[in-house]
């Protein structure tokens, strides 16, 4: 099974690709897609839907997962994380891929054990379950990673409950 997971924003979008085969996860690729501050919100908007749709063309994921918005002190910047991910959503279903949402709070759950684990503690999981020499760069890919590592764990633990 291949899943990708996406860690939404307007200015950079993570994604990781991982892979398992086996009943070992592989990481098939991770890296990010930017856009211009420059540019209007709908030419932002598009560059995010045409990047995740071409990462989804060439990787082939059965499954996605996007975080879900994290409402702080600046509702602007909840808004603008709203339509970066509404362009990554919109490129799942299209792609007819079944697309899962994440807290991040469930994702530092499934990876770490603890809904309050901190960033590093979550980067250092990553890259303990990948056995991958050192933490993935940069932070937005890791965090893609994680949230496609919390789809392949909640997809495991599930299996295994029907079983």
């Amino acid at each position: 099974m291949r899943v990708l997971g996406i860690d939404p924003g307007i200015s950079c979008t993570g994604y990781g690709v991982l892979e398992l085969k086996n009943n070992i996860i592989h990481l098939i690729e991770l890296g990010v897609i930017r856009t211009s501050p420059k540019d209007t919100m709908p030419v932002r908007l598009r560059t995010i839907f045409e990047g995740v749709s071409e990462v989804i063309a060439s990787l082939e994921p059965h499954e996605m997962a996007v975080e879900t918005v994290f409402v702080g002190k600046n509702v602007q910047s909840a808004l603008k994380l709203g339509h970066a991910r509404g362009a990554a959503i919109i490129a799942g279903a299209i792609a007819n891929l079944n697309v899962r949402e994440f807290s991040p709070k469930e994702v530092k759950q499934n990876i770490s054990g603890t809904g309050n684990a901190t960033k590093e503690q979550v980067q250092f999981m990553v890259k303990s379950i990948l056995k991958l020499d050192k933490i993935p760069k940069p932070n937005d890919a890791t965090d893609a990673v994680a949230i496609a590592l919390s789809l392949l764990q909640t997809l495991k633990f599930r299996n295994a409950i029907k079983k």
